[in-house]
C-alpha cells in the first residue's frame, strides 16, 4: 500500500502531518542523512584549510563552491541515492561517504579528496554531530517559536483577565479569591522558566575518533594539533565541545534537553486540566466554529476537545522524551548500539510536543470568559472573609480567633448579615469594624490583581 497520510503507521505523520510538516525537513530520515553529507562536506573543507593537513591541499573557490553546493543542495534523490548505497553497504553512515566521494568525482579541484572523505572518523563522529544540529535546528526553527507562542497566549490571558475576581479552589473546595488573570499569570510565570530552561541548553558534539583518543588522527599526521582542531570544527557547528568521551558522544546534553521540554510539557498539561475544569465550572465558553461538531449523538455539546488532545500528545511526548533522556547516556563500555535505535525516534517525541503546543494554543484562541459566571460564584461565598476577619482579630490580640470563625463559618451557610453581626460584637477600633464591614468576596483579591499584570 502506498505511503500516505492516511496509510501512516504513525499519526504524526497521518492524521497530524499538517502540523508536523515544519519538522520533516529536519528531524526526518531525509533530514539526519542531509546532516551526515553536511558535516562530512564540511570536515573535508576544515582538513584541506588547515596549514598542518599537507594530504590536501587548500582548495580553489570552485572546488568550496562545487561542496557547498554537494551539502546546501541535497535533495530528496540525493537521499533515494543514499539509501540505494546503504543497501548495498548495510552501513548508514558508510552510504553517505560513499555518497560524497560519488558527488565530487571528477569536480575540478576535488580530485585528490577523494580517499580524505571520512577521514580518521568513526562512524559517531558524524552521527553525534548530525543529531546535534539537527536538534539545534529543530528547536530554533520549530519548537520554541511555537513554545514562546504558547506562553504569550497565556500571558495575554492573564492580562486581559487580570481584574476578574474569581473564587478559587484548594482541594476543590472554596478558598481565598484570586483573579483569573493571576492563575493564568501562574501559568506564564511557569512556561516562560521551562522555556528559558529548554533554551539554554548547550547542546554537545565530539569529533575524536573511535574511542575518543585521536588514535588514527595521531598516527596519520601526529603534528596536528588535533584536540584543537575537534573543537575549532564543533563550535564551528554552533555545539559545544565535548572534550571527552569514548566512541559517543555520551548524549547527557540531549538528556538535559529532553527533560527540560518534558517540564515544560508537564506545565502545559496543567494549564489544560485547569482550563479544562474552568470551562466545566462555566466560567470560559468556547467560541463555536462553524460545522464543528461535539458529539455524534448529543447536538448541543461543544467539548473542551483542544485541550484534552494537547494532554494526550504530552503524555506521548514525554513518554518517548524521558525514555531517551534515561537510555541515551547509558552506553556498555567504549560503545555500545542500542542508542542508535532509540535516537532514531527523538523526532516523534519532538512532533508530540508540537502537536501538544499547537492544540493547546487552539484551544485559547476559542475561549471567552463569562465574567457573569465567574461573578456569580463567588458573590454569596461570604464565609471566604473568615479569613480576613479573623487575621485582623489575631492582629489585636483577640484570644481564640481562628476557633471563633471555625464555628461561625465551617460546614455553614454565612451571609453578609451574618459577618456583619459577628463583625459589631468584637473588641475592634471602629475603623477596622468598617474596613471589614465594607469587605465583599469579589473585593477581597490581595494581589492578584498586580501580580497577574506582573507578567
Amino acid at each position: 500500500m502506498e505511503l500516505s497520510p492516511l496509510t501512516a503507521i504513525s499519526p504524526a505523520d497521518g492524521r497530524y502531518g499538517s502540523k508536523t510538516a515544519p519538522l520533516r525537513e529536519i528531524v526526518s530520515e531525509y533530514g539526519l542523512i542531509r546532516y551526515r553529507v553536511a558535516v562530512e562536506v564540511r570536515w573535508l573543507r576544515v582538513l584541506a584549510a588547515h596549514p598542518g593537513f599537507d594530504a590536501l591541499a587548500p582548495l580553489s573557490e570552485e572546488a568550496e563552491g562545487f561542496l557547498d553546493d554537494v551539502a546546501s543542495g541535497f535533495s530528496l534523490d540525493d537521499a533515494r541515492r543514499v539509501k540505494a548505497i546503504e543497501r548495498e553497504t548495510n552501513h548508514d553512515v558508510k552510504a553517505v561517504e560513499y555518497f560524497v566521494r560519488e558527488r565530487i568525482a571528477g569536480a575540478s579541484g576535488l580530485g585528490g579528496a577523494r580517499e580524505l572523505i571520512h577521514f580518521a572518523c568513526t562512524s559517531e563522529d558524524i552521527n553525534n554531530l548530525a543529531y546535534a544540529t539537527m536538534l539545534s535546528d529543530a528547536r530554533a526553527q520549530v519548537l520554541l517559536p511555537r513554545m514562546r507562542a504558547l506562553t504569550e497566549a497565556v500571558r495575554g490571558l492573564a492580562r486581559e483577565h487580570a481584574a476578574v475576581a474569581m473564587l478559587s479552589r484548594t482541594h476543590g473546595q472554596p478558598a481565598s479569591p484570586t483573579t483569573m488573570g493571576k492563575e493564568m499569570s501562574v501559568f506564564a510565570a511557569r512556561l516562560d522558566r521551562q522555556l528559558e530552561a529548554f533554551a539554554a541548553v548547550r547542546i554537545m558534539g565530539k569529533l575524536n575518533g573511535a574511542v575518543g583518543n585521536y588514535n588514527a588522527h595521531l598516527a596519520a599526521c601526529p603534528g596536528v594539533d588535533w584536540h584543537r582542531v575537534s573543537r575549532e570544527f564543533v563550535e564551528g557547528l554552533g555545539l559545544a565541545w565535548n572534550s571527552h568521551t569514548t566512541q559517543i558522544e555520551p548524549h547527557d546534553s540531549m538528556a538535559e534537553l529532553f527533560h527540560a521540554l518534558a517540564r515544560f510539557n508537564r506545565v502545559m498539561l496543567d494549564l489544560c486540566r485547569d482550563v479544562w475544569t474552568y470551562i466545566s465550572l462555566g466560567y470560559f465558553r468556547q467560541r463555536l466554529v462553524a460545522g464543528e461538531t461535539g458529539s455524534s449523538t448529543m447536538p448541543h455539546k461543544v467539548n473542551p476537545i483542544d485541550f484534552e488532545n494537547a494532554e494526550g500528545n504530552v503524555g506521548i511526548a514525554n513518554a518517548i522524551l524521558e525514555h531517551l533522556a534515561a537510555k541515551l547516556p547509558v552506553s556498555r563500555l567504549q560503545r555500545d548500539l542500542s542508542d542508535s535505535t532509540a535516537q532514531r525516534n527523538l523526532g516523534v517525541g519532538l512532533a508530540h510536543s508540537l502537536i501538544a503546543c499547537d492544540s493547546c494554543l487552539k484551544g485559547i484562541g476559542k475561549l471567552a470568559l463569562d465574567e457573569a459566571a465567574v461573578a456569580r460564584d463567588l458573590a454569596d461565598a461570604w464565609e471566604l472573609l473568615a479569613e480576613p476577619i479573623q487575621t485582623v482579630m489575631r492582629r489585636h490580640g483577640i484570644e481564640s480567633s481562628y476557633e471563633r470563625l471555625k464555628a461561625l463559618t465551617r460546614g455553614r451557610a454565612v451571609d453578609r448579615d451574618t459577618l456583619a453581626r459577628f463583625i459589631e460584637s468584637l473588641a475592634l477600633p471602629r475603623e477596622e469594624k468598617d474596613a471589614l464591614l465594607d469587605l465583599t468576596p469579589a473585593a477581597y483579591m490581595g494581589a492578584a490583581e498586580r501580580l497577574a499584570l506582573e507578567r
